[in-house]
């Protein structure tokens, strides 16, 4: 079983956690977490994206010019596609992109994930996530302290709104919650905290 340093919010070593094998002791599976991040970007898309065929473009009711005799090709509407304002030939319409993935396939995406980041040195748990006040500054503090200077993901136990709000304007950082996780996010950011009680709730849930 993997063992990590555990951090305060001033970047002391405060003692060690060992972490489950089955979560984060997992060889990461590639093409598995690749199918989730594709999966995840496609369920984001809102697919309201819509162009006006030609029956939906006003005007064009009359015929232009009679059909034989003018020297030009026969035309039926001014609205048809290969005209100036025409209607769009085969142009999107509002869909549905969103698509399910096998459970078993996202519970390893997962965790390929997680063991990716504890592989890559790029763990960092922190004793406990909490402040007084509402304040950006003890959030960059943090950061500075735990050598945590580029994209960085905050995952806490449970909805702290101080600590969301405070890390909200800092560009670059993103808090989130253990049942809020998803691969995405976790391979997106170069430093992923979490919390001591966040590693026990994932461990939990993963199990």
């Amino acid at each position: 079983m993997p063992n990590i340093t555990v951090f305060d919010m001033a970047g002391k070593n405060v003692g060690e956690v060992t972490l489950s094998d089955a979560i984060f002791g997992v060889t990461p599976n590639a093409p598995v977490m690749h199918a989730a991040v594709v999966n995840y970007l496609a369920n984001q898309r809102q697919g309201t994206q819509s162009t006006l065929t030609r029956t939906e473009v006003s005007g064009g009711g009359r015929k232009p010019w009679r059909q034989k005799g003018t020297g030009h090709a026969r035309q039926g509407s001014i609205r048809a596609p290969q005209w100036r304002h025409g209607g769009i030939a085969l142009g999107p319409k509002p869909r549905d992109y969103s698509y399910s993935l096998n459970k078993k396939v996202k519970r390893l995406a997962m965790k390929s994930a997680l063991s990716s980041k504890v592989l890559d040195n790029n763990m960092i748990v922190v004793d406990k996530i909490a402040t007084e006040e509402f304040k950006t500054k003890t959030i960059v503090s943090m950061l500075s302290a735990l050598g945590a200077q580029k994209k960085a993901l905050i995952v806490l136990p449970e909805v702290d709104e101080k600590i969301i709000r405070s890390a909200a304007n800092i560009p670059g950082v993103k808090t989130t919650l253990v049942n809020t996780l998803n691969v995405y996010d976790i391979l997106n950011y170069d430093s992923f905290i979490v919390a001591k009680d966040a590693v026990a709730k994932l461990e939990e849930v993963y199990a």
